[in-house]
């Protein structure tokens, strides 16, 4: 169906939040429930591993126990892997690694996702992550919403702008819904497309629709934040070693993201060396992860606890860290431990999120760098500080290898329920996004929005009024002009010789009478004289005209050339300017807005295009 004309702007926009805001509370609530019951089944009743959760008590979360048979693992976690590669590879490959990449590229391409995109990534995250893959819940989630959203931008004939808002929505709604985190999920729809900017017209609907999502999940669910109640301290001196966090956390998110890609590209290398089906790549995957585990787990009880932290979506053992329950040679290891199991599930292809792995990554290697000053330093940085550096660790990480550093420090609040902890994450983020530069963890993201194709448009029209008509014109003395004297055959001569398809007609005066293009001439003969032949009536444009004047003159009346005259003479020749001209003007401005130079730029006239009559069979087009 289509949305009637008299729906106003705003009124679409709050339908688009209102339909995109219920299918995240529901779309989340149906992942995770079917990822909690997959969990029960593969994680508990198969392999006897009760895992810590996130949000427990610290009495609950003690009863935790190691898997009474650690072997069953590999098995497990290696049918997840097939399943989802299977399912995955056969009906819809852009359902394959992390999901959020996957919306943001929609985002800025085609704002299309295949309708059966949220159903497979849904079905093939579950498997993966409830069986042991390293992979967190956000990434599926925000696919499956973005997904949806392009549904109702189907259903309900959205134009390219909306359906864009739609997918941003859903991914912002999608992650805030399942991260409990309503008001940071909707700053992320608006940061996370880029590096160094924000899609600001997403931020208003993607507000309603978290709140509509964060409702319908919580009334299932509850409201609790997603890590508890505890006891947050700090104080104002340990702020610079917060910011020094911000550094360490940089290095980390550097290893990771270069561990992760490193490892998609080798799987995609060495599967198409061998010609290998890609449906066996998260097999792969699965089975190296469980060989990790199992190895780890024969080296001794601490190197198990690693092995063991770094499976699944991790916020458990980052639960236990919180209550400062995990030992310090786990802390230290469980980062890389956690970087390596992502990389092999997702990376190889396997379905699930890198959001709740970052940030475990985060909060984990925040906790070693505060145990290890406690240790050092135990009058400055007391036990009960040392939590307050996971939490901090998971924001500086993370917000940097996103570049999403507001929203996720927002968004880290929520899920922990202290917002005193804003400005030590203030500090430490800063730094880290400094440091971090160019690099991210999705690599979908474009700079700014002069780079999406979502605003291509917008930065045309900003460049074009930017730039005159006499910069770029063809001088007088670079163009080729004919008399209505001349015969057709001459003009013919011209354009097999120049493949130039237009020309001005000057008198005897040197002033411009007409145009001659092919399609005028296409079937007249030889002898006919240009003046029976020409468009008399031509449109011109004056040296202080900018480009987007051209530019809308040639668009209103079709046409490809136009005359440059003097303001006080329109008869008088001294230029010529044709749609190339003006790209090949947009193109350099921009590279050298990018800081890129490109030589040379005019043309007369692009070569096999041809030029003809306005509709009105007096004017000059190009087509």
């Amino acid at each position: 169906m289509q949305i009637e004309e008299t729906v106003t702007p705003y009124r679409r926009i709050i339908l688009i939040a209102i339909i995109v805001g219920i299918i995240s509370g529901l779309g989340a609530l149906f992942f995770f429930e079917g990822l909690r019951l997959g969990t029960a089944f593969f994680m508990e009743d198969i392999v006897g591993f009760h895992l810590p959760e996130e949000g427990q008590t610290p009495q609950e979360i003690s009863q935790w126990a190691p898997p009474e048979h650690l072997w069953m693992i590999l098995p497990v976690i290696c049918f997840g892997g097939l399943l989802s590669g299977l399912l995955v590879y056969t009906f819809a490959p852009e359902a394959e690694g992390h999901g959020t990449d996957a919306a943001i590229k929609a985002f800025h391409g085609e704002g299309r996702v295949r309708r059966r995109v949220p159903l497979v990534k849904a079905l093939s995250a579950i498997l993966t992550i409830s069986t042991g893959g390293s992979a967190g819940c956000e990434g599926p989630t925000a696919q499956i919403s973005a997904g949806f959203g392009s549904i109702t931008a189907d259903l309900l004939g959205l134009s390219a702008r909306e359906r864009r808002l739609a997918i941003a929505t859903g991914v912002g709604a999608g992650i805030g819904t399942i991260f409990m985190a309503p008001l940071g999920g909707a700053i992320l729809a608006a940061e996370i497309l880029y590096k160094q900017d924000f899609e600001t017209e997403v931020i208003v609907p993607a507000f309603l629709a978290s709140v509509i999502g964060y409702s319908i999940f919580g009334l299932v669910e509850g409201f609790e934040p997603v890590f508890g109640l505890w006891e947050a301290s700090w104080n104002v001196s340990q702020i610079p070693l917060f910011i020094l966090l911000g550094v360490v956390s940089t290095v980390v998110g550097l290893i990771y993201i270069n561990t992760f890609y490193g490892a998609n590209r080798v799987f995609k290398e060495v599967f198409s060396h061998f010609n290998f089906p890609n449906h066996f790549r998260p097999l792969v995957g699965a089975f190296l992860t469980g060989m990790f585990v199992l190895a780890l787990a024969a080296i001794s009880p601490e190197a198990a606890l690693v092995g063991l932290g770094s499976i699944g979506t991790g916020y458990g053992f980052t639960q236990l860290a919180l209550y400062n329950m995990l030992p310090i040679g786990v802390l230290l290891f469980l980062p890389f431990a956690k970087i390596l199991t992502t990389s092999l599930t997702i990376g190889s292809g396997g379905s699930g999120g890198i959001f709740a792995p970052g940030l475990m990554i985060g909060g984990v290697t925040g906790g070693a760098f505060g145990s290890l000053l406690h240790l050092a330093l135990p009058g400055v940085v007391p036990a009960e500080s040392v939590p307050v550096f996971i939490v901090i660790g998971m924001i500086a990480l993370f917000g940097a290898v996103s570049h999403a550093p507001i929203a996720i420090m927002i968004m880290v609040v929520e899920m922990t329920g202290d917002l005193s902890l804003l400005v030590p994450a203030m500090g430490a983020v800063s730094v880290a996004v400094l440091l971090i530069g160019q690099s991210t963890l999705f690599h979908e993201q474009v700079q700014d929005r002069s780079q999406s194709a979502a605003h291509r448009d917008e930065y045309m029209v900003e460049i074009l009024q930017d730039i005159h008509v006499g910069d770029v014109m063809v001088p007088r003395d670079r163009v080729i002009a004919v008399s209505p004297d001349d015969g057709v055959g001459r003009v013919l001569h011209l354009i097999d010789k120049t493949l130039h398809t237009g020309f001005p007609v000057l008198d005897g005066e040197e002033k411009l009478v007409g145009i001659i293009a092919l399609d005028d001439i296409r079937d007249s003969n030889d002898e006919l004289p240009v003046r029976r032949a020409m468009s008399s009536r031509v449109f011109t444009v004056h040296h202080a005209c900018t480009l987007r004047d051209a530019l809308n003159l040639m668009v209103e009346h079709d046409i490809h050339h136009l005359p440059v005259v003097p303001a006080d003479d329109p008869r008088m020749l001294s230029g010529f300017i044709t749609r190339t001209d003006i790209m090949k003007a947009y193109v350099r401005r921009a590279s050298q807005s990018a800081g890129k130079h490109h030589a040379g730029f005019v043309t007369l006239i692009e070569p096999g295009k041809a030029a003809g009559k306005s509709p009105d069979g007096k004017g000059m087009t190009d087509n």
